[in-house]
């Protein structure tokens, strides 16, 4: 079953308590941050209204979608000599490795896991951490800060505002399963990586017509087009690339018109006490300040899903509570324009 758009409307070196410890160093940097938080006006209503999170940026998988038979066929993505079969590219525990020489050699962690309960990292996150709409990318991301993630993962500190869905309950099952040091290994590889630009920012009035494709949304092989909306329409280039884990993969996000502008405005002066600028924490370019990770180039999708889950609580380790001042007084426009904006800029 295919749901389309319109039927919707209407894991560092060290064990995660180190991580934690080692977090407590950047105090200076918290007092920075927090007086600049006092800048913030009190929030008047809680962002996205009381409807809940927008559908656009949570896809569910529709409840009857089966997978197609494997059809014993080796299929190929551009550029790669490498060719596999759709039991292959559908098995969690093997990272599919199209581009060898993108990556430096994998730690097995993250080409193939451990069985039975660790799957390999590489798999969802792709091997050079690049990820997708459906998940986070992991290139470039402080090591110390992945540990953190997938130890408060473990602990419930990180939910999802829409935890039925498949990424987040696999993330959970592996971070209950996955040691200290497995974690260290992965988080050492994705933090030696430099992450890409891949995906292409449109504003418009119009998008093409969509539908969920298991994970994501992919354009609709009907056609057609329909307005955008309040949204974001992030979708794969290729859905056959998608689909067979390329980390070459591109994406086009569509987003209303002026809202680069109007993010880029809120990211460079705080939106005139709205809240705060971006750079303070996550550095002047934006691509991460010691232990904060970058936010530059990233799944526009996926910076929404972030903001809201901090805003609504659904976040609360360490730095969350800031997170949570900053997002207070942003309304779902603000997170679309914010997400337009930063996934614009080089990572």
């Amino acid at each position: 079953m295919r749901m389309s758009w319109s039927a919707l409307e209407g894991m560092s070196a060290v064990p995660a308590k180190r991580s934690a410890a080692r977090l407590k160093g950047t105090r200076p940097l918290l007092w920075a941050i927090a007086v600049c938080l006092f800048s913030i006006s009190q929030p008047t209503k809680p962002a996205c209204g009381a409807d809940g999170p927008p559908v656009w940026a949570y896809p569910m998988t529709p409840p009857d979608f089966k997978l197609p038979a494997d059809d014993d066929k080796l299929h190929h993505v551009p550029n790669s000599s490498a060719a596999f079969t759709a039991t292959q590219l559908r098995d969690r525990f093997f990272a599919k490795d199209w581009h060898p020489d993108d990556h430096p050699p994998m730690p097995d962690i993250v080409a193939i896991g451990r069985k039975p309960d660790v799957l390999a990292c590489g798999h969802c996150h792709r091997v050079d951490g690049s990820g997708g709409p459906e998940n986070s990318s992991l290139a470039g991301l402080p090591a110390a800060y992945i540990a953190l993630q997938v130890a408060d993962i473990r602990n419930g500190a990180r939910k999802s505002s829409v935890p039925q869905r498949i990424p987040v309950t696999l993330m959970l099952s592996v971070s209950r399963a996955v040691t200290d040091d497995e974690v260290a290994q992965a988080a050492r590889y994705f933090s030696s990586l430099k992450p890409k630009m891949r995906i292409k920012v449109i504003e418009t009035d119009t998008v093409p017509k969509t539908y969920i494709e298991r994970l994501i949304f992919a354009v609709s092989k009907d056609g057609g087009r329909e307005p955008i909306g309040k949204r974001i329409v992030e979708v794969p280039d290729d859905l056959e690339q998608f689909e067979a884990y390329d980390n070459r993969a591109e994406f086009t996000a569509y987003v209303p018109i002026g809202s680069i502008a109007n993010g880029e405005a809120l990211v460079q002066t705080g939106g005139v006490g709205k809240t705060v600028q971006c750079g303070i924490c996550h550095g002047p370019d934006l691509r991460g300040l010691g232990p904060i990770p970058g936010i530059a180039g990233r799944s526009p999708s996926y910076v929404v899903r972030q903001l809201y889950d901090f805003q609504h609580g659904e976040r609360a380790g360490p730095w969350s509570a800031l997170m949570a001042r900053v997002v207070s007084n942003l309304g779902e426009e603000d997170f679309v324009s914010l997400a337009a904006y930063l996934a614009s800029l080089k990572p």
